[in-house]
């Protein structure tokens, strides 16, 4: 995905009237403000209130959902015959709930966001959009396997944030 591209499906979901923030690592480059690698997909973050809505506009846009191994009714992926791919996570902000490490998340209809991780904003080839926090992008990227672009994003927004490396992260 270009940044042209994202910013086609912003505009898609702007006006269908459906909120988004940008996850994922178009997410790191928004917060960034530039892109700094090559990205296969776009991940957001919508309202679970907005699900059919969203379905309804990106496949007015040419999308259809593709299942992939990991989709849930909280998280799948709509893909075009052009091989753009947008990976949407739903998140319910009307319930505040605590996980099971005692942090206050959004829930229960949607993925178990972090309360005040979707507070950020960030640029997008000059465009100005909602993402994730760069402490929580740094956050989730850590308890699995990462791979090298995790591991560049995570050290870039370590740095321009002053956030602690993650233990996982250290000796990269």
């Amino acid at each position: 995905m270009r940044a042209s591209d994202v910013n086609a499906v912003l505009d898609v979901l702007a006006r269908a009237g459906i909120r988004v923030w940008i996850d994922g690592g178009w997410g790191v480059d928004a917060l960034l403000g530039e892109e700094t690698r090559a990205h296969n997909d776009l991940d957001i973050a919508i309202e679970h209130t907005d699900v059919e809505r969203y379905r309804e506009a990106m496949r007015s846009a040419g999308f259809e959902v593709v299942w992939r191994g990991y989709a849930t009714t909280r998280n799948f992926v709509m893909a075009d015959t052009a091989g753009r791919e947008v990976d949407a996570h739903l998140v319910d902000r009307t319930v505040v709930v605590r996980d099971a490490n005692g942090v206050e998340v959004y829930g229960p209809n949607g993925l178990a966001y972090e309360v005040g991780s979707l507070d950020a904003t960030g640029v997008i080839a000059g465009r100005t959009v909602d993402c994730l926090t760069a402490a929580f992008q740094v956050r989730s990227h850590t308890g699995y396997e990462h791979d090298a672009d995790d591991a560049r994003d995570v050290s870039a927004l370590c740095e321009r944030f002053g956030i602690p490396v993650p233990a996982q992260y250290e000796h990269e």
